[in-house]
């Protein structure tokens, strides 16, 4: 064996070793970065004005059309939009693949269901009244996977 091939050997190595560390780099980042957003999706839920929101639309009659939704919510219905807009941002981040969907179920795939079946009906009028159709898409688009979900795997 002569000097040349053994230092193709150890540079191959190297190179090898070096690979593995970096996946493995990148795998501790990943679960760092997910440990993050399950911080952060708890965080969003621990604040009165979530929760309050949460019960108001689990106190909604399915079936309502946007006029109603506001009526029953009346000047509480900022604090449902506002849950809304987390649920729609929630939903972008998962398409993009930037937030696991196994992470956001766990926390939230019921709240989601539910709200969405509450709150259908303020969404397809809002999207009739503007003539536009992408008024809460993310957020159907959320629940829809969860229900997808469900229908495979009971919850």
């Amino acid at each position: 064996m002569d000097a040349q091939f053994l230092l193709q050997l150890v540079q191959a190595a190297v190179v090898v070793i070096g690979v593995g560390f970096a996946a493995y780099e990148l795998r501790k980042y990943r679960e760092e970065r997910n440990r993050e957003a399950a911080l952060e999706l708890v965080h969003t839920f621990q604040t009165p004005e979530f929760a309050k929101a949460l019960l108001i639309v689990c106190g909604l009659p399915d079936g309502l059309s946007k006029a109603e939704i506001e009526a029953h919510a009346g000047e509480d219905f900022y604090l449902v939009y506002g849950m809304v807009t987390t649920w729609e941002s929630i939903g972008i981040l998962v398409h993009r693949g930037e937030m696991s969907i196994d992470l956001v179920d766990d926390f939230f795939s019921g709240p989601i269901l539910l709200s969405w079946r509450k709150l259908q009906g303020y969404f397809f009028d809002q999207r009739r009244e503007t003539d536009r159709e992408t008024w809460g898409e993310w957020f159907q688009w959320l629940a829809e996977r969860f229900a997808e979900r469900e229908a495979a795997t009971p919850p």
